[in-house]
């Protein structure tokens, strides 16, 4: 009997003792946060803006319909290569090819009416030459005849010579001046012809000119009837036939459009880029660009166009063309030039670019998952009067306003407890972030949970446990 209440009191000691052991150990772990922690560590840092869009052609050119009528022709088809003033389509154009033609025939007449009249105008010029040597030579025989005539009244005076002698010689001098006179008269009717010939040339230079100005407004419409290439390109878009009508744009209505030709020597990605990372974006940065049709393959570009204007993300319209304020969320655009685009690509074809903002070598850094925030206020002990109860003294709004500022920072852990510490943040690359103070190479910090994050408190005792749930079970 002895023996049998001896082990019941061996046993009892037993489990007083397991049960004393469990209490403490619990006790112990009262208050532990499980938490999964992570390493500060130096490495290369690469910021990128990832971005979704479409290939454009830098250069492109909609053809539209500059008269109405019926597609006649259609010389090239989707996907030609055509130089620049390459005729491409045909419209109906009877009246403008007759108007044109009448024009030629026209200009013709004139330029021939201007022809005679230049004739007319050199035989003019000829003529009043001619006139004014004969009176060259006129006024050199009127001053050999009075000469003469002056020698016959001498010799006349002397009885040297007979009277009929000197009366020979006084009506060769009257026939000189006659003649003089006459070489005057004719040389006034040559001029007055030759300001009528240049006056009939001048008025048949105008009407060829008038001709010409008008042969050019009627080539003109008749040039507006056929489609020319106004670039070096591809024919991308054709989206009418032989046989349709189209007409040209009028107010508040764009014009048919015959066919689009791109300038596929400098492929672009367009791409819209979230308004929150738009500040980061500059020009002439280097970027990888993926398009969803060439899998596999990446292509390297760089920044040539950023968009000043916000586009609003649900309607594709400028926000300041948008008629109603919102808050919705905004992009901007930005382009991307292609270095070496592959030979099959196609404008339209889906895209996605990775530009590279900024770049560390050999940083300090963090996951980004274990940046948090915390007030201030909740970082200091709460103050507490003699009985261990909260002061209940009247709050200073400016010492609330200072414990409700926000700090960023992280948990590091030491001697196991989460101890918040404030931090200063670089650049963000796709999972780190760089630490420019307030941590050091090596220092263990709380990375997760999620939850545990967010609610973990400053000096809280934590458990650390990096298992994955496949190796938890």
């Amino acid at each position: 009997m002895k023996r049998k209440w001896k082990v019941l009191i061996v046993v009892g000691g037993v489990l007083t003792l397991g049960l004393g052991v469990w209490a403490s150990v619990v006790y112990s772990r009262k208050g532990i946060v499980t938490v999964q922690s992570g390493r500060v560590v130096r490495q290369d840092l690469t910021s990128l803006v990832t971005a979704s869009g479409e290939v454009k052609p830098r250069n492109y050119i909609n053809i539209g319909a500059n008269a109405q009528g019926t597609i006649t022709d259609i010389l090239v088809k989707e996907g030609d290569r055509v130089k620049k003033g390459q005729l491409l389509a045909r419209l109906e154009s009877v009246q403008p090819e007759a108007a044109v033609n009448a024009q030629r025939a026209a200009l013709a007449s004139a330029e021939a009416d201007s022809a005679a009249a230049e004739a007319n105008l050199k035989v003019a010029d000829e003529n009043l030459r001619t006139n004014q040597a004969i009176i060259e030579r006129t006024k050199a025989d009127v001053d050999r005849t009075a000469a003469d005539l002056e020698r016959g009244r001498e010799l006349l005076k002397d009885q040297l010579i007979a009277r009929q002698d000197f009366d020979t010689r006084k009506a060769a001098y009257e026939v000189q001046k006659y003649a003089l006179e006459e070489a005057k008269t004719r040389l006034i009717q040559a001029r007055a012809q030759r300001e009528q010939m240049a006056s009939q040339l001048a008025a048949a230079q105008k009407r060829v000119a008038q001709a010409r100005a008008t042969l050019a407004q009627v080539s003109d419409i008749l040039r507006k009837y056929n489609s020319y290439a106004p670039l070096d390109g591809v024919v991308t878009n054709l989206p009418v036939r032989v046989g349709e009508t189209v007409v040209p744009g009028i107010q508040n209505s764009a014009a048919s459009t015959i066919m689009t030709i791109a300038d596929m020597s400098l492929i672009t990605a367009e791409v819209k880029v979230d308004e929150t990372d738009i500040v980061s974006v500059k020009l002439d940065q280097v970027a990888d660009i993926s398009i969803d049709a060439i899998p596999n393959k990446t292509f390297k570009g760089h920044v040539i166009e950023i968009g000043n204007t916000a586009i609003l993300r649900s309607t594709g319209v400028a926000a300041s063309q948008s008629a109603i304020s919102s808050q919705e969320a905004k992009d901007f655009k930005v382009v991307v030039a292609m270095d070496s685009p592959p030979e099959d690509v196609r404008p339209g074809l889906s895209c996605t670019a990775k530009i590279t903002t900024a770049t560390r070598q050999n940083v300090l850094t963090i996951p980004i998952q274990a940046l948090t925030i915390r007030q201030k206020g909740d970082l200091e002990p709460k103050p507490k009067n003699s009985g261990g109860a909260l002061a209940a003294t009247k709050p200073d709004p400016a010492a609330e306003k200072a414990r409700k500022e926000e700090i960023q920072g992280v948990f590091v852990i030491s001697g196991g407890k989460a101890v918040f510490r404030k931090v200063e943040t670089g650049i963000t690359g796709s999972t780190d972030i760089e630490v420019l103070s307030g941590l050091k190479e090596g220092d263990e910090i709380v990375t997760g949970s999620y939850q545990v994050i967010r609610t973990i408190r400053n000096d809280a005792k934590v458990k650390v446990d990096n298992k994955t749930p496949g190796q938890k079970a």
